[in-house]
């Protein structure tokens, strides 16, 4: 089976505790679906930064900064993008990126 790496972008911030219990909510029970498929839940990261090439440094990591990560594991990229299409994230409007690990 390989990893894949889940990337989170955008989506919106609960305002509010209820709001906040219903997310979590939510993402507990999608991670919980995907079981054992589940290597590392991630976490929600913080403001990015991109080094350019040439030293200087860009606040907001480009175009789409990502807002959270996690690492999945499934038999194919198409069993990986089936666990995605699940993810809360979508519901607030976001995205999930997906990409295989490469072991080195």
């Amino acid at each position: 089976m390989t990893k894949y790496l889940f990337v989170y972008h955008g989506g919106s911030v609960p305002t509010t505790p209820a709001e906040q219990a219903r997310v979590m909510d939510l993402w507990g029970r999608w991670f919980g679906a995907m079981g054992a498929a589940v290597v590392d839940g991630g976490n929600p990261v913080g403001q990015s930064h991109t080094v350019l090439p040439s030293g200087a440094v860009a606040a907001h990591g480009g175009a789409n900064p990502a807002s959270g990560y996690s690492i999945v594991q499934a038999a194919s990229l198409e069993a990986a993008l089936a666990h995605a299409k699940g993810c809360p994230i979508l519901q607030a409007g976001g995205s999930v990126e997906v990409a295989p690990v490469i072991d080195m």
